[in-house]
């Protein structure tokens, strides 16, 4: 199979099936070793906070985020971007994760997310305006985080000029939807007053 008709078989589910990460699981377990694949294949030995996502591996919360967003893909400005961005949201985590005394971190795996999903998706495609934007919902998908606790990663300016602020909301909900220990309720809230503060 050619990767640009990996990168249609895989938009295909992505855009389409209820539940994508049946698909997504089975294609990265199969093609564990080929490259770029082999990228989201590391997200299955990436550990995470036990705290903040006892779903386990970083795989195991990416696949249900990409659930997730299935659900809702059709309040994004652009599904197909939307979909990709949730698939490829943490791709920077194995890269970056730590145990830094018994505390499992992944600073930086936003930034580092966005030039590997660039690398990722120009394995699969030309369409540099589709990588552009996917990208660019990678590199900010952590500041809902940031914005709303007033952490000084928070940089709204810099996010508003390469995505919108609903996009990155909806990504946000769905990332911290998409694991064990979700509070809808909180989540809800934390949503609305990110927008509010980035109005």
């Amino acid at each position: 199979m050619s990767n640009a008709i990996l990168f249609q078989e895989i938009t295909i589910h992505l855009m389409h099936d209820e539940k994508p990460s049946v698909y997504l699981d089975e294609l990265i377990t199969k093609k564990a070793e080929e490259y770029p694949i082999s990228m989201l294949y590391r997200l299955k030995e990436t550990k995470q906070s036990p705290i903040h996502h006892p779903e386990g591996t970083a795989f195991v919360h990416t696949i249900m985020v990409v659930d997730q967003a299935a659900k809702v893909k059709k309040k994004a400005s652009n599904e197909a971007v939307f979909m990709w961005a949730a698939l490829l949201h943490d791709i920077g985590k194995p890269n970056t994760t730590r145990n830094r005394k018994g505390k499992i971190t992944s600073y930086d795996h936003d930034k580092v997310g966005h030039r590997l999903s660039e690398e990722f998706l120009s394995a699969l495609t030309n369409d540099t305006t589709f990588i552009k934007q996917v990208s660019s919902l990678v590199r900010w998908h952590m500041q809902i985080l940031f914005v709303v606790n007033s952490l000084p990663f928070a940089d709204v300016k810099a996010m508003k000029q390469q995505v919108s602020v609903e996009d990155i909301a909806l990504l946000g909900y769905c990332d911290r939807m998409g694991r064990t220990n979700a509070n809808h309720e909180k989540e809800e809230r934390n949503i609305k007053e990110f927008i509010r503060l980035t109005k």
